[in-house]
């Protein structure tokens, strides 16, 4: 069953991204399909499907930014729209059942705030997972985006609470000694070493201090990976550990998206509730807009945001079985709750995907509903002039940085949209600005008449690199442009746009080693010459 079931992911994955949906809408298909098929559930799905969600959050707070949480565009942000959306929900709900008096739709006022509240939520796992391979982790909207799913797993974390009857117990408080254990996790970060042990330390830190450590004193031991996460957050390995546990999360999660497709055998009833209900996504979508809107953010940035939540959450499916299992709801909306975000993944899918060319369509419409103000994080920055600019301030564009720096002086500036890379790099002396490369926004304020003539492209995203290169040409920069990339066709994609350089950043790490080797060389025979002169 297990192979069976393994084939029907990978067919219905690989066939749903080769027409540009995302491969877990696939696996919700295939959940589906292997379900009517009448095949049997593989032993421990759910258990894989759990441990993807916990692994999720373990990586979410590896990369969180704690203080994040406290400003306003997301706590008030995230407040608002739960309250908003919730009340909007229940008055749909309410409006559906005096107009369908069908059996699905027989539930009580306290049952139709209950889903009201479940269809607020958006998905984490779809947000994380879309924005992770768009490179978008950590631009502004980006992490708009996944404060305001933290802000709703925490109000997630208390409804389940009232749910169960019960609070957590007296030891819940001792999670707030939790900071007197990082030094020893630091340690044994630093102890684990490389290889299979560093990611055996992960999954121990994750899955045995945090999730098991929060479900002994009665929290949510996903809340608990997360929490462990932002504590080890600032360790200088933190990020070498989210790398090193992504393959094993990504293949986790492929067993959450196929049991949410394993609920039971849909109808045609429940398939027209889901499909109705994902009509509302426009309205839940632009409640998020309009609200973020609020604290100055642009209309590309209040777009791209409201997209990565326009969706609805696997939570709502944990709603229902509360529900259900209080006597409340009637077990066939497990089956729509499952339907309705198996489809809201699909219907938003393709505006997340496509989401610049969302922007363009409507920028005149959406501009109208700008602030006369501009959030500081998200107001675009004049270069200046400058001969010199690399895009993307990692490790890789610090080091094209230095190097220009001998060339050009004072004339070359770097861009980063990571405020936290922005700092590093100016505390090293380097003039960084906060901005995105990837903004149309950038480069429509971007002057013409700067005396560019060289761009670097070093931003670790393939795809934000072909970006620029595109509005480069597109906004007539005569420059030359030099590009990294990870794989040889993308040096060919780059070099067919008319890349001058473009570099396959593994193959050039061989050849720059052999070239820093022989420079050594050379210098050991100069100063052993230099030696022998002087006798």
């Amino acid at each position: 069953m297990l192979v069976i079931l393994v084939s029907f992911a990978f067919g219905f994955g690989l066939a749903l991204s080769r027409i540009g949906l995302p491969p877990m809408v696939g696996f919700l298909v295939a959940g589906f399909v292997y379900n009517m098929a009448g095949l049997a559930k593989p032993v421990g799905l759910e258990l894989v499907a759990d441990l993807g969600i916990t692994l999720l959050l373990f990586s979410i707070g590896l990369k969180l930014d704690l203080r994040g949480l406290i400003k306003a565009e997301i706590w008030v942000s995230a407040t608002a729209q739960m309250l908003l959306t919730t009340g909007f929900m229940c008055g749909v709900l309410l409006l559906g059942q005096k107009m369908f008096p069908v059996p699905l739709m027989d539930m009580s006022l306290q049952t139709l705030v209950i889903l009201g509240f479940a269809l607020a939520f958006s998905s984490t796992v779809y947000a994380v997972k879309v924005l992770e391979e768009k490179g978008d982790l950590t631009a502004f909207y980006g992490r708009v985006a996944i404060g305001i799913l933290i802000m709703q797993d925490l109000f997630a974390v208390l409804f389940l609470s009232a749910s169960e009857g019960k609070l957590p117990s007296i030891w819940a408080l001792s999670v707030l000694a939790l900071p007197l254990l990082r030094p020893v996790l630091f340690r044994l970060l630093d102890m684990a070493g490389r290889g299979e042990l560093f990611v055996l330390c992960g999954l121990f830190i994750a899955l045995g201090v945090g999730a098991e450590g929060f479900a002994l004193v009665g929290l949510k031991p996903d809340l608990g990976a997360l929490v462990v996460g932002v504590l080890i957050a600032s360790h200088p390995r933190a990020s070498e550990l989210s790398k090193a546990l992504f393959s094993f999360k990504e293949l986790m999660l492929v067993g959450f998206f196929l049991s949410i497709g394993m609920k039971g055998l849909p109808t045609w009833e429940m398939f027209i509730a889901a499909t109705l209900l994902c009509l509302l996504l426009p309205i839940k979508t632009g409640i998020y807009h309009l609200i973020v809107n609020q604290f100055g953010l642009r209309a590309r940035t209040s777009l791209f945001a409201s997209l990565s939540l326009a969706n609805y959450s696997e939570f709502g499916l944990i709603v229902a079985a509360i529900a259900v299992g209080q006597g409340l709801l009637s077990p066939e909306w497990l089956l729509v709750m499952a339907m309705t975000i198996s489809l809201s993944f699909a219907v938003s899918a393709p505006f997340s995907t496509n989401a610049e060319s969302v922007y363009r369509r409507t920028l005149n419409w959406l501009c109208r509903f700008e602030r006369g103000f501009c959030h500081p994080h998200d107001a675009p920055i004049d270069l200046g002039s400058v001969r010199a600019v690399v895009l993307g301030m990692g490790r890789i564009g610090s080091g094209a940085y230095d190097e220009l720096g001998k060339i050009y002086g004072k004339e070359i500036c770097g861009v980063e949209h990571a405020p936290e890379r922005v700092d590093y790099n100016r505390s090293q002396g380097r003039k960084v600005i906060l901005a995105d490369a990837c903004d149309t926004e950038f480069w429509l304020k971007l002057r013409k008449d700067i005396n560019l003539e060289l761009v670097v492209l070093a931003m670790p995203n393939h795809q934000g690199n072909l970006y620029a290169v595109k509005q480069l040409r597109n906004h007539n920069f005569k420059c030359q442009v030099a590009a990294i990339a990870r794989y040889p066709e993308e040096v060919e994609e780059l070099a067919a746009m008319g890349v001058c350089a473009a570099y396959n950043m593994y193959e050039q790490a061989g050849s720059g080693l052999v070239h820093s080797a022989l420079e050594g060389c050379r210098l050991d025979a100069w100063r052993e010459q230099g030696t022998r002169d002087g006798q």
